[in-house]
């Protein structure tokens, strides 16, 4: 059988990740100027495309990596670190210009970080797949953003997109701790884990003598019963 030839560094998954990076800068530059030149509703609509065109690619290289095996260990690296630099960029300068709340941007970025550092943690026991609460993450987080930079122009009601961020945040966080939990099941020993099937299987071996035992006790009870039954008949 003939070996696979393996998967070249340079492939359309990779570029288009790299390609998401270089738009990072753009992006910022420009919602900045957006928010602080002239013509901001040209250099928002601008950022929005960046963004969006950025997310897009985040979908793309996923699907080519794995329909066409483009797998490599630079696109495991490079396309967490991609997203993140995305998503914390956008958040970063929403606040920075005054649309986001700080502590609303601290705890979705904590939440990032601290993931997708026990993600690679963890990367030699086994990986921890996206979950569909971590898909459905990233689609609030990136329909949120474009809410954030749509122009003010536009007239969208603050309470629209305070809505689909808060939505995002609520989720952000609740897979957090999945991840946490699926990470800490992960990292536990495969000595601990025998010692916790035991456990378990000892205590669910003890549920059912017990339950045995009271059923005896049942017919034993029920025997006795039957027996002053029939004295007393006799009796009569």
């Amino acid at each position: 059988m003939v070996a696979p030839a393996p998967v070249g560094l340079v492939n359309i998954a990779n570029v288009l990740t790299v390609v998401r990076i270089l738009l990072v800068p753009v992006f910022v530059v420009c919602l900045v100027h957006g928010d602080t030149g002239s013509g901001g509703t040209g250099w928002r609509l601008a950022a929005l495309a960046a963004f969006g065109g950025a997310s897009f690619t985040d979908f793309l290289d996923g699907q080519l990596a794995r329909k066409r095996g483009l797998v490599t260990d630079f696109g495991k690296i490079a396309d967490p670190i991609a997203d993140k630099a995305l998503t914390g960029a956008a958040l970063i300068t929403l606040t920075v210009i005054g649309e986001l709340p700080a502590w609303v941007t601290a705890l979705i970025l904590v939440r990032e970080i601290g993931i997708t550092v026990m993600r690679f943690a963890v990367l030699s026991r086994g990986v921890i797949a996206a979950s569909q609460g971590g898909k459905l993450k990233t689609l609030l987080q990136i329909v949120a953003i474009c809410l954030y930079v749509l122009p003010p122009s536009l007239g969208l009601p603050a309470a629209v997109k305070e809505v689909v961020m808060a939505a995002a945040l609520v989720v952000t966080l609740v897979t957090g701790v999945d991840y946490v939990v699926r990470a800490v099941r992960m990292s536990r020993s495969p000595r601990d884990r025998a010692a916790t099937q035991d456990e378990q299987s000892t205590g669910e071996q003890s549920t059912g003598q017990q339950n045995t035992g009271q059923q005896n006790t049942g017919e034993q009870n029920t025997g006795q019963h039957g027996t002053g039954q029939q004295s007393r008949e006799q009796d009569a």
